[in-house]
Parts: C-alpha cells; structure tokens; sequence
C-alpha cells in the first residue's frame, strides 16, 4: 500500500512540475516583443531567442529580414567547439559564405556581455563584415565583450543548443553537421 501511495504522489508531483513548468514557459513567452524574438527550430526541439534592437538594431533588422525570406532553413552549425559555441548561417557551410546582402558595420555594447546563451554576429577579422553568420554561446567567453555585436539571447530552449553535434580539431568544424530546421520571426507564426 505504501508503494503505491508514493508512486501515486511521484506522478501527481510530476504532473504538477510539467504544469508549473508548462505555465513558466506560456508566461515567459507572453512578456517577449513577438516582432523582437526569434523561434529556431532544431531536429530535437525549439529555441527561442530574444532579439536586442536598441543595442544592435542594423543586426537585428539584417537577422529578421533573412529570417522571413526563408534563408536560415537548412543551414548548417558548421563550426562547433564543446564548452565555447555553435556557429551557423552560412549556407555553403564553410565558413566563408553568406547572404549577398552588404555586410553590417560593427555594434559594439557594454551594456550585454558575452554569458550562456548570447547570440553574436560573426564576422572576419574585419570588425565590419558582419553578414549572415551568427554564434550561440555555450558558457560565458568575456574577452569576446566589446570585440563582437550581440544581437540576442537564448530565453528558451537552451537544452537543444547543448546537443548540437560538436566539431573536431582546434577549428571545430563539423562533418555532417545538425542544420536549422526552420526559423521564424515570433509575430509571424500564426498559432
């Protein structure tokens, strides 16, 4: 009898969570701008990322328009270093390509700083040549604060982030790497 008291009170404790967590997650979403948060989706699930338009509004406005004409669906996380970042939005996957829209000149903040989960513009060596490509952060990498524009940060779904598959060598480039599956603009998905 007591087996089944406590199995009774694991699942009705575990339902509660899934509510609680479930209720979290609604009410979270309800405080995000739908026009400023992105939805990334990915084969194990769906990233949400809040877009910061007062710190890096050219990037922002670069990410929502290749966004909405489809350009992020099906490019590859081609570079991926364990305890750094992924790397994507270069449809040739090399690392060397982009959109054919101008690159972006350089966005740099001291009010965000490079945490778990912040989203950055990458670029060459250039400070201006940022264009397509972006990186998601696994763990905080402060000397990458002022060198890099932050264009948003991962609010949701960061567990799918982690089990992106990881590259190899110093460079971290990925053989057959995990792709985005789709991604799309909050205020443009309709329920």
């Amino acid at each position: 009898m007591r087996r089944r008291t406590f199995v009774a009170l694991a699942a009705a404790t575990a339902t509660l969570s899934m509510e609680t967590v479930m209720t979290d997650t609604a009410a979270a979403q309800a405080k995000l701008d739908p026009e400023n948060t992105l939805y990334m989706d990915l084969k194990n699930g769906r990233v949400v990322i809040e877009l910061f338009p007062d710190i890096a509004p050219k990037a922002v406005a670069r990410v929502k328009e290749l966004t909405r004409q489809g350009f992020y669906d099906g490019t590859p996380f081609h570079r991926v270093i364990e305890g750094f970042m992924a790397q994507g939005g270069d449809p040739t996957g090399t690392g060397t390509g982009g959109s054919k829209l101008p690159d972006l000149p350089a966005e740099f903040t001291t009010k965000k700083h490079f945490l778990r989960g912040t989203v950055g513009a990458a670029r060459t060596s250039d400070p201006n040549s940022a264009n397509s490509q972006f990186f998601i952060m696994f763990a905080p990498s402060p000397h990458l604060d002022g060198q890099y524009t932050i264009w948003g940060q991962v609010v949701q779904g960061m567990q799918f982030v982690d089990e992106i598959k990881r590259g190899s060598g110093p460079s971290g480039m990925v053989q057959n790497p995990d792709r985005i599956v789709k991604m799309q603009v909050m205020a443009d998905v309709k329920n």
